[in-house]
Protein backbone atom coordinates (compact mmCIF):
# COMPACT_ATOMS: atom_id res chain seq x y z
CA UNK A 1 0.00 0.00 0.00
CA UNK A 2 2.81 2.43 0.53
CA UNK A 3 4.38 2.17 -2.52
CA UNK A 4 1.18 2.17 -4.11
CA UNK A 5 0.60 5.87 -2.14
CA UNK A 6 3.94 6.65 -3.01
CA UNK A 7 3.39 6.43 -6.63
CA UNK A 8 0.06 8.61 -6.39
CA UNK A 9 1.98 11.21 -4.66
CA UNK A 10 4.58 11.51 -6.95
CA UNK A 11 2.05 11.28 -10.27
CA UNK A 12 2.10 14.27 -12.82
CA UNK A 13 0.05 13.04 -15.18
CA UNK A 14 -2.08 15.89 -15.72
CA UNK A 15 0.49 18.37 -14.26
CA UNK A 16 0.30 20.38 -17.78
CA UNK A 17 -3.60 21.31 -17.14
CA UNK A 18 -2.57 22.43 -13.64
CA UNK A 19 -1.99 26.39 -13.13
CA UNK A 20 -0.38 25.52 -9.25
CA UNK A 21 0.76 21.88 -10.27
CA UNK A 22 0.30 18.75 -9.10
CA UNK A 23 0.53 17.93 -5.58
CA UNK A 24 -1.73 14.62 -4.78
CA UNK A 25 -3.57 14.85 -1.61
CA UNK A 26 -4.82 10.89 -0.70
CA UNK A 27 -5.25 8.87 2.84
CA UNK A 28 -5.23 5.49 2.53
CA UNK A 29 -4.40 2.19 5.40
CA UNK A 30 -4.87 -1.72 3.69
CA UNK A 31 -7.39 -1.24 7.26
CA UNK A 32 -9.55 1.91 6.02
CA UNK A 33 -13.27 1.04 6.91
CA UNK A 34 -15.10 4.19 5.04
CA UNK A 35 -13.60 5.25 2.14
CA UNK A 36 -14.64 9.47 1.73
CA UNK A 37 -14.71 9.79 -2.48
CA UNK A 38 -15.01 13.65 -2.59
CA UNK A 39 -14.67 16.16 -5.95
CA UNK A 40 -10.60 17.68 -5.41
CA UNK A 41 -9.16 19.31 -3.29
CA UNK A 42 -9.38 23.28 -3.43
CA UNK A 43 -6.63 25.55 -2.83
CA UNK A 44 -6.89 25.26 1.05
CA UNK A 45 -5.75 22.00 1.30
CA UNK A 46 -3.64 22.33 -1.68
CA UNK A 47 -1.82 24.47 0.70
CA UNK A 48 -1.75 22.07 3.62
CA UNK A 49 -1.47 18.59 1.78
CA UNK A 50 -4.33 17.91 4.28
CA UNK A 51 -7.37 16.38 2.92
CA UNK A 52 -10.69 17.95 3.87
CA UNK A 53 -8.57 20.72 6.01
CA UNK A 54 -10.82 23.56 5.50
CA UNK A 55 -14.55 24.30 5.69
CA UNK A 56 -16.03 21.74 3.78
CA UNK A 57 -13.92 19.31 5.65
CA UNK A 58 -15.30 20.70 9.19
CA UNK A 59 -18.86 20.63 8.02
CA UNK A 60 -17.96 16.70 6.67
CA UNK A 61 -16.76 15.84 10.12
CA UNK A 62 -20.10 17.31 12.03
CA UNK A 63 -22.00 15.28 9.87
CA UNK A 64 -20.35 11.98 10.48
CA UNK A 65 -20.31 13.03 14.44
CA UNK A 66 -16.47 11.99 13.97
CA UNK A 67 -13.24 14.34 15.53
CA UNK A 68 -10.44 15.25 13.74
CA UNK A 69 -8.52 12.14 15.45
CA UNK A 70 -10.81 9.78 14.32
CA UNK A 71 -11.28 11.20 11.26
CA UNK A 72 -7.56 11.38 9.87
CA UNK A 73 -7.20 7.71 11.52
CA UNK A 74 -6.78 5.80 8.06
CA UNK A 75 -7.77 3.00 9.39
CA UNK A 76 -11.13 4.43 10.21
CA UNK A 77 -11.03 6.42 6.94
CA UNK A 78 -9.29 6.44 3.33
CA UNK A 79 -9.82 9.84 1.68
CA UNK A 80 -9.59 9.47 -2.17
CA UNK A 81 -10.99 12.05 -4.76
CA UNK A 82 -11.95 11.88 -7.67
CA UNK A 83 -9.09 14.10 -8.50
CA UNK A 84 -5.95 14.30 -6.30
CA UNK A 85 -4.94 17.69 -7.28
CA UNK A 86 -6.42 21.05 -7.13
CA UNK A 87 -8.06 21.00 -11.10
CA UNK A 88 -7.97 25.05 -10.68
CA UNK A 89 -10.68 27.94 -10.89
CA UNK A 90 -13.71 27.93 -13.05
CA UNK A 91 -16.59 30.51 -13.73
CA UNK A 92 -18.52 29.63 -10.57
CA UNK A 93 -16.46 27.64 -8.56
CA UNK A 94 -13.44 25.14 -8.92
CA UNK A 95 -13.00 23.28 -12.11
CA UNK A 96 -14.30 19.33 -12.51
CA UNK A 97 -11.94 16.58 -10.90
CA UNK A 98 -8.99 15.90 -13.54
CA UNK A 99 -10.32 12.72 -15.78
CA UNK A 100 -7.16 11.17 -15.47
CA UNK A 101 -7.69 10.02 -11.58
CA UNK A 102 -10.05 8.13 -11.08
CA UNK A 103 -9.24 5.56 -13.91
CA UNK A 104 -5.78 5.43 -13.58
CA UNK A 105 -5.48 5.00 -9.38
CA UNK A 106 -9.18 4.09 -7.54
CA UNK A 107 -9.04 0.14 -8.70
CA UNK A 108 -5.54 0.13 -7.70
CA UNK A 109 -6.40 1.18 -4.22
CA UNK A 110 -9.59 -0.61 -4.07
CA UNK A 111 -7.47 -3.57 -4.55
CA UNK A 112 -5.67 -3.29 -1.28
CA UNK A 113 -8.74 -2.09 0.72
CA UNK A 114 -10.00 -5.18 1.90
CA UNK A 115 -11.54 -3.99 5.00
CA UNK A 116 -14.22 -1.21 3.31
CA UNK A 117 -17.39 -1.25 4.77
CA UNK A 118 -18.91 1.62 3.36
CA UNK A 119 -18.10 4.48 0.99
CA UNK A 120 -19.59 8.01 0.97
CA UNK A 121 -19.90 9.29 -2.90
CA UNK A 122 -19.79 13.01 -1.85
CA UNK A 123 -21.24 14.99 -5.43
CA UNK A 124 -22.00 14.42 -8.82
CA UNK A 125 -18.73 13.24 -9.86
CA UNK A 126 -18.36 10.29 -7.09
CA UNK A 127 -21.92 9.42 -7.80
CA UNK A 128 -22.16 9.27 -11.47
CA UNK A 129 -18.63 7.55 -11.51
CA UNK A 130 -19.41 4.80 -9.34
CA UNK A 131 -23.39 4.28 -9.44
CA UNK A 132 -23.53 4.65 -13.08
CA UNK A 133 -26.36 4.19 -14.44
CA UNK A 134 -28.00 3.45 -10.94
CA UNK A 135 -27.86 7.38 -10.10
CA UNK A 136 -30.47 9.03 -10.91
CA UNK A 137 -30.79 12.11 -12.80
CA UNK A 138 -30.01 14.78 -10.01
CA UNK A 139 -27.74 14.68 -7.17
CA UNK A 140 -30.99 15.83 -5.11
CA UNK A 141 -32.64 12.51 -6.44
CA UNK A 142 -29.30 10.48 -5.75
CA UNK A 143 -29.18 11.39 -2.48
CA UNK A 144 -32.90 11.04 -0.93
CA UNK A 145 -32.84 7.45 -2.64
CA UNK A 146 -29.35 6.81 -0.48
CA UNK A 147 -30.93 3.31 0.63
CA UNK A 148 -31.21 1.80 -2.81
CA UNK A 149 -27.46 1.68 -2.85
CA UNK A 150 -26.87 0.17 0.53
CA UNK A 151 -25.14 -1.37 1.88
CA UNK A 152 -21.85 -0.96 0.09
CA UNK A 153 -22.55 3.13 -0.85
CA UNK A 154 -23.97 6.29 0.60
CA UNK A 155 -24.56 9.72 -1.47
CA UNK A 156 -23.76 12.68 -0.10
CA UNK A 157 -24.42 15.89 -1.42
CA UNK A 158 -20.60 17.93 -1.12
CA UNK A 159 -20.45 19.89 2.08
CA UNK A 160 -19.28 22.83 0.73
CA UNK A 161 -20.38 25.91 2.43
CA UNK A 162 -21.10 26.96 -0.97
CA UNK A 163 -23.78 24.67 -0.88
CA UNK A 164 -26.57 26.08 1.53
CA UNK A 165 -28.54 26.90 -0.42
CA UNK A 166 -29.08 23.24 -1.15
CA UNK A 167 -29.12 22.23 2.12
CA UNK A 168 -32.17 25.00 3.04
CA UNK A 169 -33.96 23.82 0.06
CA UNK A 170 -33.68 20.06 1.25
CA UNK A 171 -34.14 19.91 4.76
CA UNK A 172 -34.92 16.35 4.67
CA UNK A 173 -31.37 15.71 4.26
CA UNK A 174 -30.21 16.39 7.28
CA UNK A 175 -33.77 15.35 9.23
CA UNK A 176 -33.50 12.09 7.02
CA UNK A 177 -29.96 11.24 5.98
CA UNK A 178 -27.32 12.63 8.67
CA UNK A 179 -28.82 10.52 11.34
CA UNK A 180 -28.74 7.07 9.07
CA UNK A 181 -24.91 8.71 8.28
CA UNK A 182 -23.68 8.84 11.99
CA UNK A 183 -25.56 5.67 13.11
CA UNK A 184 -23.42 3.80 10.04
CA UNK A 185 -20.10 5.74 10.71
CA UNK A 186 -20.37 4.80 14.89
CA UNK A 187 -21.28 1.31 14.05
CA UNK A 188 -18.10 1.01 11.60
CA UNK A 189 -15.53 2.84 13.61
CA UNK A 190 -16.88 1.01 16.94
CA UNK A 191 -16.60 -2.85 15.62
CA UNK A 192 -13.00 -1.67 14.58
Amino acid sequence: MQKLLNNIKSCTICEPHLLLGARPVVIAHPESKIVIIGQAPGTKVHASGIPWDDASGKQLRKWLNVTNNQFYNPENFAIIPMGFCYPGKGKTGDLPPRPECAPKWHELLFNQLNKVELVLLIGMYAQNYYLGKSAKKTLTETVKNYNQYSPKFLPLPHPSPRNRFWLTKNPWFETNNIPVLQQLVKNIIKNG
